[in-house]
C-alpha cells in the first residue's frame, strides 16, 4: 500500500485532483466528506460543537449551518482552533478504519485540506501538493464559490501559505491553468505514485 497526502491552498483544485486520482484507480480518503460524517445529526460530533458554539450555527432542522460555522471560526482563531480540536480527532479515527480497508496494494490517497498547517506531512509515504497562484485561487472563489474577495483573502490567511505547502510537497501538480491542462499532469503524476508502489 502507497500512502499519499494530497493538499492543496483553497481554490487550487484539490478536489479536482482528487476526483481524476479516483477515476485512475486511486482509494480516497476525503477529510473534508468524513468531516462532514463527523458532525451528521445525531453523532457525538455534533453534540460537542453544539456544547462548544451554542445555537447559532445550526440551522432550523437541526443541522449543522456550516456558513455561519464558517464566519465564526474563520473570523476567530481560537475558535477554529477550538472546532479543529472537536473535529480533527473524530476524521483520524474515520480515515484510518478506511485506509485499513483498502487493499493491500492499494495507492491511497488522504485527501487532507490542513495537511501542512498541522505538520501531517511525515504520516504518509508522500505528500502532493496542488499549487494554484493566490491570485489564481482568489479569481476563483470569487467565480466559482461566489465569495467576495475579503472573504477568499481570509480563508487563504487561514491556512498554510502557499510556500509552507510547497516546502513539505514531494510531488506538486500545478493547476494554475485551464481545467484542461490539469489530466495530463495528474497522468503523469499517476505513473510516477504507482512506479513506488
Amino acid at each position: 500500500m502507497l500512502k499519499i497526502g494530497l493538499t492543496g491552498g483553497i481554490g487550487a483544485g484539490k478536489s479536482e485532483v482528487s476526483r481524476l486520482l479516483a477515476a485512475r484507480g486511486a482509494v480516497i480518503v476525503d477529510s473534508d466528506v468524513i468531516a462532514r460524517e463527523v458532525v451528521a445529526p445525531g453523532t457525538p460530533g455534533l453534540a460537542a460543537v453544539a456544547a462548544e458554539f451554542g445555537p447559532d450555527v445550526f440551522a432550523a432542522d437541526g443541522s449543522l449551518d456550516r456558513p455561519a460555522l464558517g464566519a465564526v471560526v474563520f473570523a476567530d482563531p481560537d475558535r477554529l482552533k477550538a472546532l479543529n480540536a472537536i473535529v480533527h480527532p473524530l476524521v483520524r479515527a474515520r480515515s484510518a478504519e478506511l485506509e485499513s480497508a483498502a487493499a493491500p496494494d492499494a495507492v491511497v490517497v488522504h485527501d487532507v485540506p490542513l495537511l501542512a498547517e498541522n505538520g501531517l506531512g511525515p504520516l504518509y509515504d508522500l505528500v502532493v501538493v496542488v499549487d494554484a497562484a493566490d491570485e489564481v485561487r482568489i479569481e476563483r472563489l470569487v467565480r466559482l464559490r461566489g465569495m467576495t474577495e475579503d472573504e477568499a483573502r481570509a480563508r487563504m490567511a487561514a491556512q498554510a501559505s502557499r510556500a509552507d505547502r510547497l516546502a513539505i510537497a514531494d510531488l506538486v501538480i500545478d493547476n494554475s491553468g485551464p481545467l484542461t491542462e490539469l489530466a495530463p499532469r495528474v497522468d503523469e503524476a499517476w505513473e510516477r505514485l504507482t512506479a513506488r508502489r
